[in-house]
């Protein structure tokens, strides 16, 4: 959703009383040292970052500071003269380094054993029975204008003897000028927490967004970093890790005993602990506070560097009569790492320029370079053994009904931090620019057109349905949609009508449904339609097809059936984590091409199918947000699982066969940080009874019957066998399985930047009694189908090419006809 939200962005600059920042690096190599301890004169305790920076406010002032670092000379620094920053570098101790680093590291490894040994006695979410507490969050993105250079404010026109003549940047200049003045972007939350039964629930009690009255939900659940230090798998940003403390943690990562530390008055262990494969974008580093009393973690710094430079702070409150170490504040932050491409994440919220124009030369700084997103939780309130039950624990976050209004005493209430100038300006500045641009209304039309619809009044036209071609009906051009909630929020009227060049015929259908629970969003409706379909594919209704401006698969198709159908239909959340229909179906079929079934002794070329169906798609590990206008599903977690049960219903309304149908489907994605995603698909069926062949299963196969590979250059489907051809084979029972890994796009050259998808495809299956279905000759998959290829997608302009090769048992006899080259599209609309 990048262009629809250009404006969210902003600046984090933090005022207090006294502030010094600077950076520690070693002596002898000018590097930066990483993790070295800063201690102030008025007892403030800090660390140099992964760069080696540092940065302390204090409320009193300071007069003198020690940095230390194992192995290295410790070091006195006076403030004087209202110096503020300071390049510090520190002098190693070569005659101790050796042995020191070898008895740290044993050290380290000894204290983190036993951390992990305890892990459940120091867990709050294992120690304690129940618990609740209230947050506030605040998440800026902005830029400090004093890290920005000057030098980007103007360029130079030309040197004379007299001096040298400069102009100003305008671009970089009014950047600099806004984030002296507000942030970019800024968000507000208030929250009740509580845990109970191992479940942690959010409600959000208050929510504000700058620019919007209504905040966008996804945005306000994002989950930038884990509540517990103690999972086993810590979440960073969306990217799971093995957990520095895990039980298998020693395998993964390096350890070193830094220093002793006081953390709220009680000794800690101060642990550097790295990743121990090279890839930095593969685990994490950073520091752990162990309690030398109990070794739990008294605090906490969680850092990634790769394309984005993350991390994230965690901070305890030692509760004396619990022996417990308890949350009080969490601190995440994003900037800028070192990639080539451009990266955009939040929907656009967030936005980094790559650091090549091209293959040879370094381009200028730009404003993005600048940009951060900070967000800042204080926990407070917190109450133990409360007895409370979760309601409606399914859901990971609720929102209350009022969230939205509240009045501005409410956020002084709640406010944890310095609530400044800027951040005052960002809303009145961000909410004049939305009301004089529409903002809200170009969200909720962006919001639609990515599912495919266009608002036009109380009616939402479905894009779909405008244009599309395949080989039966030719050109399809149609008009169809959706009454939106303008018209009313509990009634909805639903229809479409199209007509084909090639077959001549026109097609429609019309439905209307109510609402029945607001909550689970539960609708009753029914609907008639006639229609055309692709013989033998399988659809599972629950899934909600992702809308594309075209769908290339269907121009090769050309045998279709034709449905004549009445049908009701109940579709409801209220099962948690599940979305269901539950259907009745009275249908006239009539196959458009030479096809007769053959049961009982009797021939039919047209029959009728009366069935209920119930289609369910379950999503167990995701997590999901009920709202006051319903449910949304705002953290995707894999795998996902689809069921769908279809039952004929003997001899009511004329049906003609007995049968039943069963079909799965379960599907896996795993993305990386650095871009890349592995994808993993299995998918089966199993169908029992008098079944004819236009509702059995034909695996979807996407290649035509050309005599050569350039006349079957087609373009390629998404889940589809591309060296299949059309009408191949048939099964009542198969099981298919898909194996993709995406890779991060590779530069040819300036403008040709492919993103290269290896694919490896298989399928099994068996038909009984073959002899009932006359008219196409077709095989069975009992001996499996193998293709595997390559997908070199967005070559240039969004045009790809793909190539496949079939192998294995059904292999053909001519190599060329294994092959199978086909073109692709991405079409980015900017959303």
């Amino acid at each position: 959703m990048r262009h629809l939200f250009l404006f969210f962005f902003f600046t984090l600059t933090l005022q207090a009383q006294f502030r010094i920042n600077g950076i520690v690096k070693e002596s002898a190599s000018n590097k930066a040292l990483a993790f070295a301890s800063i201690t102030t004169n008025n007892g403030i305790n800090s660390i140099s970052d992964v760069d080696g920076k540092f940065e302390i406010i204090s409320s009193k002032p300071i007069t003198f500071f020690y940095v230390s670092y194992i192995g290295y000379n410790k070091t006195k620094i006076d403030i004087l003269n209202n110096n503020r920053f300071f390049n510090i570098k520190l002098v190693q101790n070569t005659a101790k380094l050796n042995e020191v680093v070898v008895a740290t590291q044993n050290a380290a490894n000894t204290i983190i054993k036993k951390t992990i040994a305890l892990k459940d006695t120091n867990n709050p979410e294992k120690k304690l029975a129940n618990f609740a507490f209230k947050t506030y969050n605040k998440l800026i993105v902005s830029a400090n204008p004093d890290s920005i250079s000057g030098k980007i404010d103007s360029i130079i026109v030309k040197k004379t003897k007299e001096g040298i003549y400069f102009k100003i940047d305008s671009a970089n200049y009014k950047f600099k000028n806004t984030v002296n003045k507000r942030h970019l972007f800024q968000t507000e939350k208030v929250s009740q927490f509580q845990f109970s039964n191992n479940k942690l629930k959010e409600t959000i009690l208050g929510a504000k967004m700058a620019g919007l009255k209504q905040p966008l939900y996804e945005i306000i659940a994002f989950n930038l970093q884990s509540f517990s230090i103690y999972d086993s798998k810590y979440e960073l940003f969306e990217t799971k890790y093995n957990s520095p403390i895990a039980q298998d943690a020693l395998k993964d990562y390096n350890y070193k005993l830094l220093d002793t530390v006081a953390v709220n008055g009680r000794n800690a262990y101060m642990i550097y602990f790295k990743n121990k494969k090279k890839s930095k974008a593969k685990g994490l580093e950073g520091i752990l506070y162990i309690d030398q009393n109990n070794f739990a973690v008294a605090k906490a710094i969680m850092r990634i560097r790769g394309l984005l430079d993350i991390s994230g702070t965690h901070e305890f409150e030692y509760l004396a009569n619990e022996n417990l170490w308890f949350p009080t504040h969490k601190n995440f932050r994003i900037i800028k790492g070192q990639n080539d491409d451009d990266i955009n994440f939040l929907g656009g919220t967030i936005q980094f320029d790559g650091d090549m124009e091209n293959d040879f030369s370094s381009r200028k700084k730009q404003p993005s370079d600048y940009i951060f997103l900070r967000s800042e939780s204080h926990i407070f309130d917190f109450e133990k053994n409360t007895n409370n039950t979760l309601k409606n624990p399914s859901f990971a976050v609720a929102i209350e009904k009022n969230a939205f209004n509240k009045e501005e005493s409410f956020w002084d209430t709640y406010r944890k931090d310095n609530f400044d100038i800027r951040n005052q300006k960002t809303y009145s500045a961000l909410d004049s620019i939305a009301v004089r641009k529409k903002i809200a209304h170009r969200v909720q039309l962006g919001k639609k057109v990515i599912n495919g619809y266009l608002p036009i009044g109380f009616f939402d036209m479905d894009l779909r349905k405008l244009f599309s071609y395949n080989n039966y009906e030719g050109f399809r051009l149609g008009l169809g949609g959706i009454t939106n909630e303008r018209l009313s929020k509990y009634f909805r009227m639903e229809g479409y009508y199209a007509y084909g060049t090639k077959d001549g015929i026109f097609k429609g259908s019309i439905g209307a449904a109510a609402k029945i629970d607001s909550e689970a969003n539960s609708w009753l409706g029914i609907s008639y339609t006639d229609d055309v379909r692709e013989i033998a594919s399988t659809s599972f209704t629950i899934e909600k097809k992702p809308f594309k401006i075209y769908d290339p698969r269907p121009i090769n198709i050309s045998t279709f059936y034709n449905y004549v159908s009445w049908k009701s239909y109940f579709e409801t959340k209220k099962i948690p984590k599940t979305e269901s229909i539950w259907e009745l179906n009275h249908s006239e079929i009539q196959p458009k091409f030479d096809y007769t079934f053959s049961n009982n002794n009797k021939l039919y070329t047209n029959y009728t199918m009366t069935t209920a169906m119930v289609s369910l798609q379950w999503s167990p590990f995701s997590d999901f947000m009920q709202t006051p206008t319903g449910q949304i599903e705002i953290e995707k977690r894999f795998p996902k699982f689809t069921f769908q049960y279809t039952q004929s219903l003997g001899r009511l309304w004329n049906n003609d066969f007995d049968f039943s149908k069963f079909d799965f489907k379960t599907e896996y994605e795993k993305k990386y940080l650095n871009g890349q995603k592995t994808s993993l698909l299995f998918q089966a069926g199993y169908a029992l009874g008098d079944i004819p062949l236009t509702h059995l299963y034909n695996t979807s196969p996407n290649n035509i019957t050309k005599e050569t590979i350039i006349q079957r250059i087609t373009f390629g489907g998404k889940n589809s066998f591309e060296t299949m051809f059309f009408n191949e084979f048939f099964s009542n029972k198969y099981a298919l399985f898909q194996f993709k890994h995406a890779f991060n796009r590779v530069t040819l050259f300036k403008k040709v930047k492919p993103s290269l998808v290896l694919v490896s495809r298989m399928a099994w299956g068996n038909l009984n009694h073959p002899e009932q279905h006359l008219g196409l000759n077709f095989k069975t998959l009992d001996r499996g189908f193998f293709e595997s290829g390559i997908e070199l997608n967005q070559i240039f302009n969004g045009l790809g090419l793909t190539a496949f090769y079939r192998y294995g048992p059904n292999q053909l006899p001519k190599f060329e006809d294994n092959i199978a080259i086909k073109l692709s599209y991405v079409l980015n609309l900017g959303f």
